[in-house]
């Protein structure tokens, strides 16, 4: 059934999932703090670019936001021009960044103050999945706002689930991003000592891969590592920003971290080597600098 959203937040990752929404059938509007971008998508998806946050959202049964971090998320959510100052009792927000479960607790209770639907689904899958529609999405809120929710976000989530209360998405996205983080620290260590050791990196993982050692990390990124290509998926900044967040909810909780917190400064290296917005995978390019 065709249902009225807003989606706020049309970067690499957003806009794609908006335009999976207007494919399947959803009238859209959008915002976006580059007006280029908002006009861009409705020329192509045929929705509708607001000029604030608020106008998208003004009339909406689903507003969907995916930015940057949590300072982002209250700008766009807060204020005169905020979308909570659009959206009415009995509509949903859906926040799609990679932010604080302090965040997401703070905006579901603002939110059921104002009889308004909260749930922090962060999103794991990168720009391709995206693209393709098939990202996970972790949730975090109450049963009936979930239920209400889960249609729309299937138009591009592939494996999506209601992990618990308000922010267990976030929490459960810290989850992802300790294991991405370990993970390709040690596939840059397996295709770096590889190639030292004068092997055929192909016919190495092809092998390992169909073994205990099999990944999305080594199926998708061990050939562009072998190559030092890093100009795919998600970037060295970004990635040094959620495991900041992992971090400090660590020291909150109890959890140990010490390889997330090893691999954290890892990445800040690869920045001091210019490669900010370089992907994830580029860790390798740090080990062949330093070994």
């Amino acid at each position: 059934m065709s249902k009225k959203v807003a989606f706020v937040g049309l970067g690499v990752m957003g806009y794609p999932m908006a335009g999976h929404l207007s494919t399947a059938g959803h009238q859209v509007s959008v915002y976006n703090r580059t007006v280029a971008k908002s006009d861009q998508w409705a020329a192509e998806h045929g929705g509708t670019a607001l000029a604030t946050p608020r106008e998208a959202a003004a009339g909406a049964e689903f507003v969907m936001i995916c930015v940057g971090n949590d300072n982002d998320l209250r700008s766009v959510v807060y204020g005169d021009d905020g979308v909570l100052a659009g959206m009415k009792a009995g509509s949903s927000l859906v926040d799609h960044t990679t932010a604080s479960a302090e965040v997401a607790r703070e905006l579901h209770a603002h939110c059921k103050e104002l009889g308004i639907a909260f749930i922090d689904a962060p999103v794991s899958g990168g720009q391709a999945g995206a693209e393709n529609g098939a990202l996970a999405i972790m949730c975090g809120g109450e049963q009936d706002a979930y239920n209400a929710a889960e249609p729309i976000l299937a138009a591009y989530g592939k494996n999506v689930a209601l992990i618990g209360e308000p922010g267990a998405g976030q929490l459960t996205k810290m989850v992802n991003q300790i294991c991405i983080a370990g993970l390709v620290q040690a596939l840059s260590e397996g295709v770096n000592f590889a190639q030292s050791a004068g092997l055929d990196v192909e016919k190495v993982m092809g092998v390992v891969g169909g073994g205990a050692a099999a990944s999305w990390q080594l199926s998708n990124r061990y050939e562009t590592m072998a190559r030092d290509e890093f100009e795919f998926g998600f970037a060295v900044d970004w990635m040094r920003k959620d495991l900041s967040i992992v971090i400090d909810e660590a020291r909150r909780n109890g959890a140990s971290v010490p390889v997330t917190a090893m691999v954290d400064q890892y990445y800040a290296d690869v920045q001091k080597m210019g490669g900010n917005r370089w992907d994830t995978s580029s860790l390798i390019a740090r080990l062949k600098k330093f070994s």
